[in-house]
């Protein structure tokens, strides 16, 4: 097992990495503190190992809440589920919420547990290679509305992240595919070393290698929680986070958050933005011709939905939470491993990026 430090002064919790851990009584006694525990997860997560979770808190109250399965349920439904089934329960300030399985339930459960009673403990127990690297480490918990991706929710972090790389196993191969999209990113924006080795390692993470696997999860955690220490609440640096992220978002929108898996939309993402990079002549075509090799490797797809236009997908980006005083930011690069945050982009640019990944379909 691996361990390691989101350094956040009186807020830092621990990552740990390994296999078995879901189970892991002694593991479970270090990090639970509370009494009533209250486990959220989902309708195929919980058949999986709901019981384990359970069985591994002896002499606690532990009750559970099951929701639906998918990005399209990140609603402000599932979160007043979880909210009334604490309360129906009795459950008390002195509880502790665990988000057990992907991103959706790790937002909800978060989000959740941020309101409760004007905030509860929680721990994320992430599921998939997409929560594991990214959505389980950094506090940001949020559910979708219809005009805009997370765009209800809080800054409220966890007391501890466990990483079991055994759920992997059972992950679905186009989810798992998903996640390798965020695992990419972090070699996009801060870690050029990294994503040589992913270029080199690739068929081996494809293969559900445990070792590279493990590498892969504690490599992205480690990026994410340096970025996380400098900048909790997003004001500056935190945003090289969201690469590929505004392009994204404004996919899943406009698709009803049912077309894409998120991380399926981040990798078109990634594309739009180096693409974006390219055209303003900051970005060299051999870079963007890398990120596009590693995608297709990947198996992710390279074009936008069939059917969505530049003008819809620039509309929702006007909305998005990076964009400040009627002016949108976005993340680009300059090379591989160095990301910044702009507004100073050209329209006329951003407008043919738009148009050609629109019009490529996907």
């Amino acid at each position: 097992m691996k361990e390691m430090q989101v350094s956040l002064g009186d807020r830092s919790y621990p990552i740990f990495i390994g296999e078995d851990l879901l189970g892991a009584k002694e593991l479970w006694a270090r990090i639970r503190r509370r009494e009533q525990v209250m486990v959220v997860s989902n309708k195929t997560v919980a058949p999986l190992y709901l019981e384990q979770v359970m069985t591994a808190l002896p002499g606690c109250t532990v009750k559970s809440v099951v929701i639906e399965d998918g990005e399209k349920y990140k609603t402000l439904d599932a979160f007043n589920a979880v909210i009334t089934r604490l309360l129906e329960q009795g459950f008390s300030r002195d509880c502790l919420l665990v988000a057990l399985g992907g991103g959706v339930i790790g937002d909800i459960t978060g989000f959740a547990a941020a309101c409760y009673q004007r905030g509860v403990d929680y721990i994320q127990i992430p599921t998939t290679l997409l929560a594991q690297v990214d959505s389980s480490v950094g506090g940001k918990t949020a559910v979708n509305h219809a005009l805009g991706k997370n765009m209800i929710g809080a800054f409220y972090q966890p007391s501890a992240v466990l990483a079991d790389t055994r759920t992997l196993a059972t992950l679905p191969e186009r989810e798992f595919r998903a996640g390798l999209a965020e695992v990419i990113k972090y070699g996009m924006i801060r870690d050029p070393a990294f994503f040589a080795w992913l270029e080199e390692n690739l068929d081996g993470l494809l293969a559900r290698d445990q070792n590279r696997l493990a590498h892969a999860i504690e490599q992205s955690c480690r990026n994410k929680a340096e970025i996380v220490s400098l900048d909790e609440t997003e004001q500056n640096v935190r945003a090289i986070l969201n690469f590929g992220h505004t392009f994204g978002h404004a996919i899943e929108t406009a698709t009803g958050y049912t077309r894409l898996l998120h991380g399926e939309a981040v990798a078109i993402g990634m594309l739009m933005a180096a693409d974006l990079s390219r055209r303003h002549g900051w970005l060299m075509r051999e870079s963007t011709e890398r990120l596009e090799r590693i995608l297709e490797r990947a198996g992710l797809p390279s074009g936008v939905p069939t059917g969505l236009r530049a003008e819809q997908l620039r509309s929702i980006m006007a909305i998005d939470k990076k964009a400040r005083s009627a002016r949108l930011f976005l993340v680009l690069l300059r090379e591989i491993g160095v990301a910044f945050l702009t507004e100073q982009y050209e329209e006329r640019l951003l407008a043919e990026t738009l148009s050609e990944f629109s019009a490529a379909g996907g």
